[in-house]
């Protein structure tokens, strides 16, 4: 029997981590020596496999995961039927969205890691690298863009967050929840396939790196850290915002001076929900920071919201309508 490809493309992270002391554990291991650890994958899937990187998830940055895309798209070309990626889980929410903006193919990109190091008792890479490359391999998978699988749940990248730091439930939809299953070896979704047009990356553009800051609000935020932000040295800065977007009014002012210069956009920090549109009114409020020329994220959290603007900013300096039209498309359910 002939089985259809899965190509697997490893970029390091705790999935891909060992020790020689059994204490500090630090990634080293292969693709290929990932994948023939997974019980059951030879009879699943014929692997392609291909170690793209050996780092800790903090490490990881959007020029490489521009790589890893371009990568699994010439996989996809050649006749992989869908490509599973596995990293750190620190950045997982976020590599597996900026992929998702520029996903074109309609073959699944599933993209997965593990809490647990190999060594570890208990360890989840073997599971949660099975579910993804069913995942993959599903026809109902297809035209979903680019997912995450993580605990036998499969979770759109447009959504999903790490909300534990030790967990191997480490990911969530909040607001929304998994999107499909893994039982018993069979990939089930809850809802039909769907997803928003790619962005378009022109040749070169890989090569890019806006500058893209977030700054996070608090309690007695004065303005100081966005007073100290250039707009001449920024293509965009994202305010993560109090409740549904909101900031001090110092703060109010310091998004005003930027938003006059550069795209700002203003998400919640709050871990679910969307920001506001029209409740409130006072000075930092949504309707105030609209009123200032900032753009509401709408349902993505901070760092969704900063992968979308850094996205954009890679065409050039965009204007502020064309920042509010996509947030407008892509910052909702």
């Amino acid at each position: 029997m002939t089985l259809p490809t899965v190509a697997i493309g490893a970029l390091g992270g705790t999935i891909a981590s060992t020790s020689d002391d059994g204490t500090e554990v630090v990634p080293t291991l292969s693709a290929t020596a990932l994948a023939a650890a997974v019980p059951g994958l030879e009879e699943t899937a014929t692997v392609r496999a291909e170690t793209l990187a050996s780092l800790p998830s903090p490490s990881l940055d959007e020029p490489t995961v521009l790589r890893t895309l371009a990568w699994a798209q010439a996989a996809v070309d050649a006749g992989a039927r869908g490509v599973v990626i596995t990293q750190g889980t620190d950045t997982l929410e976020e590599s597996a969205y900026l992929l998702d903006l520029f996903w074109d193919r309609p073959e699944p990109l599933v993209v997965t890691g593990a809490m647990r190091s190999p060594q570890a008792a208990g360890a989840d890479g073997p599971a949660n690298m099975l579910s993804a490359v069913r995942g993959a391999l599903a026809s109902g998978s297809r035209e979903r863009g680019v997912l995450v699988a993580f605990d036998d749940e499969l979770h759109q990248a447009r959504w999903v967050a790490k909300t534990d730091s030790m967990s191997t439930s480490a990911f969530r939809s909040a607001g929304f929840g998994p999107i499909g299953r893994c039982v018993e070896g069979e990939v089930v979704y809850g809802v039909p396939p769907g997803r928003l047009p790619a962005l378009r990356l022109s040749p070169g553009q890989e090569a890019g790196d806006p500058r893209v800051p977030l700054v996070a609000t608090y309690l007695g935020d004065d303005g100081y850290v966005l007073d100290a932000i250039r707009a001449e040295d920024v293509d965009g800065v994202v305010v993560a915002g109090f409740g549904a977007g909101h900031v001090s009014a110092r703060t109010a002012e310091a998004v005003g001076r930027l938003a006059r210069q550069v795209p700002v956009v203003f998400a919640s920090r709050t871990g679910s929900g969307p920001t506001g549109r029209a409740m409130y009114g006072y000075p930092g409020s949504e309707i105030d920071l609209l009123a200032r020329g900032a753009v509401g994220a709408g349902w993505l959290s901070p760092v969704k919201a900063r992968l979308l603007l850094w996205a954009l900013a890679l065409r050039g300096p965009v204007a502020r309508a064309e920042v509010a039209q996509e947030f407008e498309v892509r910052g909702r359910p």
